[in-house]
């Protein structure tokens, strides 16, 4: 028997689901405005560099920011025609590429990442009260700690966790 959402929970979940909606958008808007950066490209040049040496193994980064490596590689390369970031062989495993910073590309996380927080705090946090943000760390962190069981950060996981749920629901995953 399917559980409905209440009136309170439908208002909750949509006022959420317009939010992010809304807050991506403009996020993403004065990120491109602001550095010529888009999300994708802010996600990997703030991952790679919070690593050590400003470097980080393919695979490592494409399950950090839960993307395929296909996809990572693929804008990786589209990365370094604009100097952002290198591709080296990893050292310790030949089949593996590190992903690198340039000088370029940390100058331009840098200076990103001034006016990126800029506008978080302009169009998101200064809106808030603490108590507003702290209650919005602890629902984040409740819902994060779940989804982290569920959504697995290696693609490959993430298809055997569909495959076992589907299994489980009585659900065929051959179609």
């Amino acid at each position: 028997m399917t559980r409905w959402l209440t009136d309170d929970e439908m208002r909750a979940w949509l006022g959420y689901r317009r939010l992010r909606t809304l807050l991506d958008l403009q996020i993403t808007r004065d990120l491109a405005a602001d550095s010529g950066l888009s999300d994708a490209d802010y996600d990997v040049l703030s991952t790679v560099s919070d690593a050590p040496d400003h470097r980080m193994r393919l695979g490592e980064l494409a399950a950090a920011i839960r993307w395929s490596v296909s996809r990572l590689s693929h804008h990786v390369s589209r990365m370094q025609q604009r100097g952002l970031v290198t591709r080296d062989d990893c050292a310790s495993d030949g089949r593996s590429a590190t992903v690198v910073l340039t000088e370029a590309g940390w100058a331009t996380i840098q200076a990103a990442a001034k006016l990126h927080v800029a506008s978080v705090r302009r169009h998101f946090v200064d809106l808030l009260d603490p108590a507003d943000l702290a209650a919005l760390a602890t629902i984040s962190g409740k819902v994060l700690a779940h989804l982290e069981q569920v959504t697995p950060p290696d693609p490959a996981r993430r298809a055997s966790a569909r495959t076992q749920r589907d299994k489980l629901a009585g659900m065929d995953t051959a179609d």
